[in-house]
């Protein structure tokens, strides 16, 4: 069995080729950036979540994996893609020689971050879940007109600016987002990120913590 780490699986060239024609089949679809920005970002993340919550180092690679990968089903489509993007990359894995432990645990993280069927079964889950939600901000619009923009290209371009914030001691988790409300007023976001955010307070006390949703100062969860 190999000690599969993050950057084998970032530095991939087969992995890469995927994640990019799955981004390119959402862009054809008019969906925002899900390619290896996003895929970097929520793995950065969600391995940062569980290094400052004190969860083990090799746990914490195993979030940052299956960040990288949760997206990777949408090759396939867009329709359950967390679950075709699991039995997917149990195969990758698989092949990889990878422990049977550590497919298992991030194939249903994968398979779980989805807001509609998802639940954080572990703390990998938790972790990708509250990562991948947190990445609201403009860069990820990829449609140039304006005058077509839809509600999700609307509230990703009014995010100026994100962040995910841990707390260790006193057990928060806090989303910070800064949202031009000239573009996009903040019941906007609601609509589409309410059933979002309400996974990630889930998640959040998977991992013992307590959620907080901060939009323009305000304290709103």
């Amino acid at each position: 069995m190999n000690e599969i780490t993050y950057n084998d699986i970032k530095n991939n060239d087969e992995i890469n080729e995927y994640l990019e024609y799955s981004n390119e089949c959402l862009r054809v679809l008019g969906f925002t950036e899900h390619g290896r920005r996003h895929g970097m970002l929520v793995a950065n993340r969600a391995r940062n979540i569980l290094k400052k919550l004190g969860y083990s180092k090799r746990e914490a690679e195993l979030a940052a994996i299956a960040g990288y990968l949760h997206d990777i089903g949408n090759m396939i489509n867009r329709n359950d893609h967390s679950q075709i993007g699991a039995l997917f990359t149990l195969n990758l894995l698989k092949n990889m020689d990878m422990p049977r432990r550590e497919i298992t645990t991030i194939i249903s993280a994968i398979g779980n971050h989805d807001e509609e069927f998802g639940h954080p079964v572990n703390n990998v889950a938790a972790a990708l879940i509250l990562a991948d939600k947190s990445d609201v901000h403009r860069s990820r619009v990829r449609n140039d007109d304006f005058a077509t923009f839809d509600i999700h290209d609307r509230v990703n371009y009014a995010a100026q600016h994100s962040c995910l914030n841990i707390f260790p001691k006193e057990g928060i988790i806090s989303l910070n987002i800064n949202i031009d409300i000239e573009i996009c007023p903040v019941i906007e976001y609601f609509e589409i990120f309410l059933s979002r955010m309400i996974l990630c307070r889930r998640a959040a006390n998977f991992l013992n913590c307590h959620f907080e949703l901060i939009i323009n100062n305000a304290k709103l969860l």
